[in-house]
């Protein structure tokens, strides 16, 4: 069996709520800066999605570039993953994030999930309890969750993936 590992990233430091609709919001400079961290920090961990679901916010669609650009630059002939703009992802819950990894090709060994909270924070409790009690852990801005385990895609559940490694990325 092949080891499957979930990075669940939140988006970075985002502009407050203003006159723009939730979904327009944009990256603070701050926000910018510490999604580079994040990318630096997968690259340094060895952690390259060979996938990535992410939100069609602004936000998280900044955040994935700012990884993106980071996992670039650490590695520049790595070979850029396969990239989905998921709506389930802004819109949807614990649910959507479990049946998108659920559907993940076998040959895709690590998968990063780009979205909001509290869905973020609710999917790593749910990976890594077999309770699925949501809130008790809270991913912070710029805030990852890895989760790793020996299992098909299609085999995920409920504590199936425990958190082996978690990071607030900050610049």
């Amino acid at each position: 069996m092949t080891a499957r590992t979930v990075v669940l990233l939140r988006h970075a430091k985002a502009e407050t709520p203003g006159e723009l609709p939730d979904i327009e919001r944009q990256l603070t400079d701050r926000g910018r800066a510490d999604a580079g961290a994040a990318g630096a920090w997968l690259a340094a961990q060895g952690l390259r999605p060979g996938l990535v679901f992410c939100s069609p916010a602004t936000r998280t669609r900044q955040t994935w570039h700012a990884v993106a650009v980071a996992l670039a630059e650490a590695d520049p002939a790595g070979t850029a993953p396969e990239v989905h703009y998921d709506p389930g992802l802004y819109a949807g819950g614990r649910t959507e994030v479990i049946d998108l990894l659920r559907g993940v090709p076998e040959a895709t060994a690590t998968v990063l999930v780009v979205g909001h909270n509290p869905t973020m924070s609710d999917v790593s409790l749910l990976l890594g309890t077999s309770d699925g009690e949501p809130g008790l852990m809270g991913l912070r801005t710029a805030g990852l969750a890895v989760h790793r385990a020996d299992l098909a895609w299609s085999q995920i559940e409920p504590g199936a993936l425990p958190l082996v490694q978690s990071h607030t990325a900050r610049a």
